[in-house]
């Protein structure tokens, strides 16, 4: 491709609402513009990287045994509320646009597909003989966030490649999930990530679990969690801990009430009251649906709100108001505890709250706190759980070994999903003894445009944007100088000629602009090799190669050039 012919102007500055390096880059670069909040349009550049990006997810989803296929972005009401899901996705979450037509149906552009797909493979599966069944589909998806951010990280229109496994039963889903896990890594390696695979919430998708793939990279929005010695890892929001375990009073002492006026804050309470922090009790008041519950965990804790809304099963958990909690305790903000709350409100607790010997809790007084508080004399158990957020230095759950975090960006995400969608739509089969069966689904998304981005926030410097081979929109930017020059224009057009009959992708920077232009441009768009042609170097039958990655270039004959872009190209 011709540069001067290119569509796709650079910028020197970032944009002032760029929130993150790829957003940065890639408005600079010329690579997207943006039509409206969340939404952009995929210049050339971009687009090619996407197509190559999806064409190695293509070979990879093949490779698992899925077929392609191509479903509609507008859906009906009548499926997303035969899986039960239309009120929270509209009302509760509301993620999803929704709006009537001409003749007053009511449709959504999709969010994701389960619907869709378990409507179409009901009507193919008849006997187990039908089974396994796998298709996916590479699509631009459409989701009503409400506060788009981070460019294509969290946009309202993005491209997805969304799969779905239907199985006979639990080890069928087993083998399906698994081979998508695999087929995840190769994608993720193919592509030159620096990734991890950990466990997931599974969210509004549903299913009895789930695995996320995370690019790591200093400015992810999610939090990862892994042992310092064993394979496990996990997102923050499923991540489980063991906490440190420290020796008990031998004896309970009697219940007080203690003034501490103004203590906030569980480090300067526990400094007050001369107990360690692990003694003193967190209590957050929620309203989860039509409900009040009041959840504890250890003062060297917080409570992790996914946790909790999947114990309740509610669709709405959310703190109550300082009013809310002043009619409920009697107390500001700050000073609640489980002793004496109306018997509507419903205790939970961390396990690692119980098993203490004269711990400390708020006193539902203002700057009041009890000490030396014991369960079964002072307040009754509570229901048990696991509700704290595992956090980097917790132990492992699996091992002796200790948690330690890093920052990621989600691409992909797994789930197995059971029976949810296919019991609820009645997609279902005869088994081999003739009696009526429902199938197993599994699902596996992972972000085109998401995946790019990913790519720019864990590979660029403060010139601009590190392509891969596998993924650079060309290989090759050939960036001669002196163009002025007939002859040198010449040997120019001939290279890239050669270059391109070689099947090299090139980017020829044809235009009569200045050299640091030209190389602050190279810099910015990212090729993995650059091509550089001068009078000196045309004079000497060599050309100047420079990988994108490495500070200086080399003088090669053009014919050793082009073997070394082949062996770099093709490994």
């Amino acid at each position: 491709m011709r540069q001067s012919r290119h569509v796709g102007r650079t910028l020197r500055e970032a944009p002032k609402d760029a929130q993150t390096a790829a957003h940065s880059l890639m408005l600079r670069a010329g690579y997207i513009q943006q039509v409206s909040a969340g939404v952009y349009s995929y210049l050339p550049l971009l687009h090619r990287t996407l197509n190559k990006i999806a064409n190695i997810i293509r070979e990879e989803m093949t490779r698992a045994g899925s077929e392609e296929l191509l479903m509609p972005a507008l859906q009906p009401r009548e499926l997303w509320e035969e899986s039960g899901r239309w009120e929270r996705y509209t009302a509760v979450d509301g993620i999803m646009f929704a709006f009537k037509d001409r003749r007053g149906s009511t449709s959504c552009l999709g969010p994701t597909h389960e619907e869709v797909v378990t409507d179409i493979l009901r009507r193919e599966i008849n006997s187990y003989k039908d089974l396994p069944k796998c298709v996916f589909q590479i699509q631009t998806k459409f989701r009503d966030e409400i506060r788009p951010r981070f460019g294509l990280m969290r946009a309202r229109e993005f491209i997805m490649k969304d799969a779905y496994s239907f199985d006979a039963d639990d080890a069928g889903l087993e083998a399906s999930y698994e081979a998508m896990r695999q087929a995840y890594h190769r994608i993720c390696q193919r592509v030159g990530y620096k990734y991890r695979a950990v466990e997931a919430d599974s969210g509004a998708i549903g299913g009895s679990g789930s695995s996320e793939f995370m690019v790591l990279a200093d400015t992810g929005e999610e939090t990862v969690l892994f042992c310092d010695q064993c394979d496990y890892a996990a997102n923050q929001e499923k991540g489980e801990s063991g906490l440190e375990q420290f020796e008990q009073d031998a004896e309970p002492a009697a219940m007080e009430e203690v003034f501490g006026e103004g203590l906030i804050g569980v480090v300067p309470l526990a400094r007050f009251l001369k107990i360690p922090v692990w003694k003193t009790t967190k209590t957050m008041i929620y309203e989860a649906d039509d409900q009040t519950v009041a959840v504890m965990v250890r003062g060297d804790c917080d409570v992790n709100e996914i946790k909790v809304t999947n114990f309740l099963g509610c669709k709405s958990l959310k703190l109550a108001t300082p009013e809310r909690i002043k009619e409920l305790t009697g107390a500001e903000v700050g000073y609640a505890g489980p002793i004496g709350l109306p018997v509507e409100v419903r205790v939970i607790a961390d396990h690692g709250v119980n098993g203490r010997v004269n711990f400390e809790c708020g006193a539902n007084k203002t700057n009041y706190h009890n000490i030396n508080v014991n369960f079964g004399r002072d307040l009754p158990l509570p229901e048990f759980g696991d509700f704290k957020l595992a956090k980097e230095g917790d132990g492992c759950p699996h091992c002796a070994g200790n948690l330690q975090a890093a920052r990621g960006i989600e691409i992909g995400h797994i789930f197995k999903l059971g029976t949810k969608y296919s019991a609820a739509m009645n997609c279902t089969f005869l088994d081999s003894n003739g009696k009526t069966q429902t199938a197993v689904m599994g699902c596996y998304g992972i972000g085109v445009t998401r995946m790019a981005a990913a790519w720019i926030e864990q590979n660029h410097d403060d010139k601009g944007i590190l392509w891969s081979p596998q993924i650079a929109p060309y290989q090759v930017h050939l960036t001669p100088l002196n163009l002025e020059d007939d002859h040198i224009r010449a040997e120019a057009d001939a290279l890239y000629e050669r270059l391109q009959k070689e099947g090299i992708e090139v980017l020829y920077d044809d235009r009569a602009i200045r050299a640091g232009e030209k190389f602050g441009d190279a810099d910015l768009l990212g090729m993995p090799i650059r091509l550089t042609m001068s009078k000196r170097t045309v004079e000497a039958g060599n050309v100047e190669f420079k990988l994108r990655t490495e500070p200086k270039p080399d003088l090669l004959p053009v014919e050793d050039a082009i073997a070394r872009i082949k062996a770099i190209c093709d490994r």
